[in-house]
Formats: structure tokens, sequence, C-alpha cells
């Protein structure tokens, strides 16, 4: 049996999060930038981070990251961070307040969609999303193998 290999993410992203399009219709993406702690950063460039459970909220006219998982880095063991704490995210005043008046509207939410890193910078990707419900997910899973349906038909034509 062959060894099932890890997905690749796109270049230059520390983590993904392929779920959140599974569960939530992204509408609008936002990059923030990322306040952390020195051993977060070496963590990131060495490890990575988990996104799946991650969500954004803003309190205190801040923007804030909450369940997103940086694994501790080891050889900083004594000076290291909590894996899970809030995060802030920095980002212009009137983006904020322009997703703050989406955010108050019904059912949507801020869902982290990746992780990645310009130039030295680490950077978040936010995106204004709203939760599939379970005909939306089929729905989307139906267009999904119609489209691989036609590609396969077309390159059967070509051969």
């Amino acid at each position: 049996m062959a060894k099932a290999r890890k997905r690749k993410i796109s270049e230059g992203d520390v983590a993904s999060n392929r779920y959140a399009s599974h569960r939530y219709e992204l509408l609008e993406r936002l990059e923030c930038g990322m306040a952390l702690q020195g051993s977060e950063v070496k963590s990131l460039r060495a490890s990575g981070a988990q996104l799946k459970d991650g969500y954004a909220s803003i309190d205190g006219g801040e923007l804030w990251l909450h369940s997103v998982h940086i694994p501790p880095y080891m050889p900083a063991s004594r000076d290291n961070h909590e894996p899970e704490r809030p995060r802030k995210l920095l980002v212009h005043r009137s983006e904020l307040e322009r997703i703050a008046g989406r955010t108050k509207e019904r059912g949507w939410t801020l869902v982290p969609t990746r992780i990645y890193f310009s130039g030295s910078r680490a950077k978040v990707e936010i995106a204004l999303a709203r939760g599939k419900t379970l005909y939306d997910k089929r729905d989307t899973l139906r267009k999904r193998e119609t489209e691989r349906e036609i590609q396969r038909g077309l390159r059967d034509a070509e051969r």
C-alpha cells in the first residue's frame, strides 16, 4: 500500500486552512499583520501552525485571532509562548470599521485562511465568510464532480 502524501500548500505559505472553503462561503479576503513574540516567529518558520478551528473577532476596537495553534519553539524552552493565546492582528482603521459593519450582519464571521511570510513579516489572510448549510455543501461537491467529468471528457476527446 502506498504511503499517504501530505497535501502541498501554495509556495511561501506556512499554514493553510483548506477546510474553511468547505465549511464557509468565503466572500472577501483581507491581509493582516500579526503581533507575535520572537519564539512564535521562529516556530512558524520551523514547523508551521494549525488554523482549522481558528477565528477572528473584534474586541475593543481591535482585531484578534483566536484558537490558532502555533507550537512551542523547543530551543526557547524557558521563554516560550503559549500555543493558543489570542494574537492581535494589525489592520488599518478604515478596513477594521468596514469589516466590523459587515460582521454585525447575521451569520457572518471572520475565518483565517492562511499564514505566510511577506519578506520578514508574518501575515495572515482573513476571509469574511458565511456558514454553509448542508445542501450548500452538497451543491458544491456536485458542481466540483461535474467539472471534473467535463475536464476528463475533454481530455479523453483530445487523445
